[in-house]
């Protein structure tokens, strides 16, 4: 699926595309949300969900590495050099 079908597709669509064809990569919280990062394809999908009920506020889309760095950043790679 390219970015711009995903793009396209309604809320529920989007919730299934990424159940069926996402892998999870990674999370994290905001201040008032959870944040999962998904992998699609060559893109990559944030669904942002309330803290409390968990429930999809926002998707958000890029293929763009910089879409990433929220993430690199908590990976602790101190381990890893020694």
């Amino acid at each position: 699926m390219k970015l711009s079908d995903f793009i396209a597709l309604e809320e529920e669509e989007k919730r299934l595309a990424i159940r069926h064809v996402g892998v999870l990569v990674a999370k994290r919280k905001d201040l008032d949300s959870l944040v999962f990062l998904f992998q699609v394809g060559s893109y990559y999908v944030e669904a942002i969900c309330d803290r409390e009920d968990r429930a999809v506020k926002e998707y958000r889309v890029s293929d763009n590495v910089r879409f990433l760095h929220p993430y690199l950043e908590s990976i602790r790679i101190d381990e890893l050099l020694h």
